[in-house]
């Protein structure tokens, strides 16, 4: 029955004589005896998995996202409940990713760590069990997630770096303890918060690369400009309407991006990695060098380029101004278009 995931219970007797049984006042204190019994029947009761679970593991193990069964069952049951969910699968040894809590316990801190990596379900676990858990994982520069119900939870879900507790049979405890509360109480929502989680820090990337990208170049024109001639191709209106549209509807829309199927295929960002990637310094480099090349031969070599030499130099410093900056403008869209994909 445990290989079947189902908890079993033993349904047994004992007869007594009326002298042994005490009577309604001393019942309370009376100690059930708990040997010599006889056993009428082994009753096996099923605890479903929610719908979606096993659909919800395998999109978190596609994620980058490692799922970890920590259960009081015994090792039998946790092992197929943990197929049952996807957790594990039929070609991995049991030995190699279960363990018992007794065996864990009696491991030092270096081999708990060491263990922490590698096993997917820990059975006949204590409370304080999951607490060492999380904090052998977190010593391994791991970012934690943890969920749970009940007041033992609680110092687990503290020390977590996400601890997620139940909405519905979920302690006040519980819930106080955690960062999120999941209300349906289904694995499944761990997904979600995931889905979009991951948008918001994707945004932010995206925001940055072209806040820095659009500044520096409209910076360096205008400072190499001032420094080597009087006249400024982009006076402060120009540069305050330039901020104004593009940095602030360009960033917004930047950051209210929905999120996609492809972020849920990307690895989790470590909690020790920059913000702004090698690939975002490359693709900021080169759009902002991209940007200044066309900008400054228009902003010295613009009269000839466009023709002007025949007209007055007010006149024509007038025109090369207004080109200079709607060329700014289609730069900035041309970067707008490039901060989609921010790491590609």
């Amino acid at each position: 029955m445990a290989a079947k995931s189902l908890r079993c219970v033993a349904l047994a007797y004992k007869p007594l004589d009326l002298k042994e049984v005490p009577n309604e006042e001393e019942r309370d204190n009376w100690s059930l005896p708990d040997n010599d019994l006889i056993l009428l029947a082994i009753v096996g009761m099923k605890d479903p998995c929610c719908p979606g679970v096993k659909d919800a593991v395998l999109l978190c193990t596609n994620a980058g996202v490692k799922v970890r069964m920590v259960t009081g069952d015994n090792l039998q049951t946790a092992k197929a409940i943990a197929l049952e969910c996807g957790i594990l699968s039929e070609n991995e040894r049991a030995d190699d990713f279960i363990i018992e809590g007794k065996v864990f316990r009696a491991l030092t801190d270096e081999q708990k760590e060491q263990a922490a990596e590698k096993i997917k379900v820990m059975a006949r676990s204590s409370p304080n069990d999951k607490l060492q858990l999380v904090k052998a994982l977190k010593k391994r520069g791991h970012v934690v997630a943890v969920t749970g119900d009940g007041t033992n939870d609680a110092p687990a879900l503290h020390e977590a770096d996400i601890g997620l507790a139940m909405g519905i049979q979920g302690t006040e405890v519980a819930k106080e303890s955690s960062h999120i509360i999941i209300l349906d109480d289904n694995f499944a929502s761990v997904v979600k918060v995931v889905r979009w989680g991951r948008p918001v820090y994707a945004n932010i990337q995206k925001f940055i690369q072209f806040q820095l990208t659009v500044n520096v170049a409209a910076l360096i024109i205008n400072v190499v400009a001032a420094v080597s001639s009087v006249n400024v191709p982009l006076n402060a209106v120009q540069l305050l309407w330039v901020n104004l549209l593009m940095d602030t509807l360009g960033a917004l829309a930047l950051a209210t991006e929905p999120p996609t199927d492809s972020l849920m295929k990307r690895a989790p960002v470590g909690r020790r990695e920059p913000l702004i990637t090698n690939i975002m310094w490359r693709n900021l480099v080169i759009q902002a060098l991209f940007q200044v090349a066309v900008l400054l031969t228009l902003n010295f070599d613009g009269r000839s380029l466009l023709q002007l030499n025949n007209y007055p130099m007010t006149k024509a410093n007038k025109i090369k101004n207004t080109f200079i900056f709607n060329t700014v403008v289609l730069c900035q869209l041309s970067t707008f278009s490039s901060q989609l994909h921010p790491n590609s």
